[in-house]
């Protein structure tokens, strides 16, 4: 298990490593490695940041569904829309999910890369101009691409609705009003499939490296965040 130990030096979750670890046992280490290097399905294109299991319970594809999230502090269910694009043209399209949140908006950064130390960060800053927010974020696109320790949420609390581009590379919408979101996911390209699986519903593995924690502090910095936790 030489390459699945090298490989886990840049994944998170201790226990997550153990479980994927027992699942693989079986493999030899060019079986593993070939798998772990796959990063094309059909046309689906992966990001460096998630890899699923061998046996592959979920197959990566395109396309959005409808799902509902229960808020238990108003107890109240909040329409989702999830999503995810090919490689291509992920970032694209989280970048122009952002522009129905309206000029001003809040962004939380989520990071696990200390995950065994602290568990999952979220970093919050309020109030920032939106063509400020997303210059930034186009000049960390490969970072927040292909980490999979690193999430981002950009929101508008007065709406309230919010869009999420997570360490798996999903594009999640939180909101009442949700038409304009779903316009630019077909604009996009992207077929609404109510059945269709996330790489998250089964056992996948996250990658990071030492150049994607250091962008991490960069893009902390740039974006005035001190490091408060949210």
């Amino acid at each position: 298990m030489g390459f699945l130990k090298n490989f886990f030096n840049n994944v998170f979750h201790e226990d997550a490593v153990a479980q994927v670890a027992s699942s693989f046992q079986q493999l030899s280490e060019e079986e593993l490695e070939a798998h772990l290097g796959v990063n094309r399905y059909d046309d689906f294109l992966l990001t460096d940041a998630v890899r699923p299991s061998y046996d592959l319970d979920v197959v990566p594809s395109a396309g959005f569904r409808h799902d509902t999230y229960r808020d238990e502090a108003s107890r109240q269910d909040v329409p989702v829309v999830m999503a995810t694009a090919t490689r291509d043209r992920l970032f694209d399209t989280f970048m122009e999910l952002l522009d129905p949140l309206g000029p001003v908006v809040d962004v939380v950064i989520e990071t696990s890369h200390d995950y065994n130390a602290v568990g999952h960060q979220d970093l919050y800053r309020e109030h920032i101009d939106m063509p400020i927010l997303q210059s930034i974020l186009w000049d960390f696109e490969d970072m927040l691409v292909n980490d999979g320790c690193t999430g981002i949420a950009v929101l508008n609390p007065s709406i309230p609705q919010e869009v999420q581009f997570d360490e798996h590379k999903i594009l999640i919408v939180y909101g009442q009003e949700l038409r304009p979101f779903e316009g630019v996911l077909i604009d996009a390209g992207l077929n609404c499939r109510e059945e269709m699986k996330f790489i998250t519903e089964a056992e996948h593995v996250h990658s990071t490296n030492d150049e994607y924690i250091e962008r991490f502090e960069e893009l902390k910095f740039r974006l005035g965040i001190d490091g408060t936790s949210y």
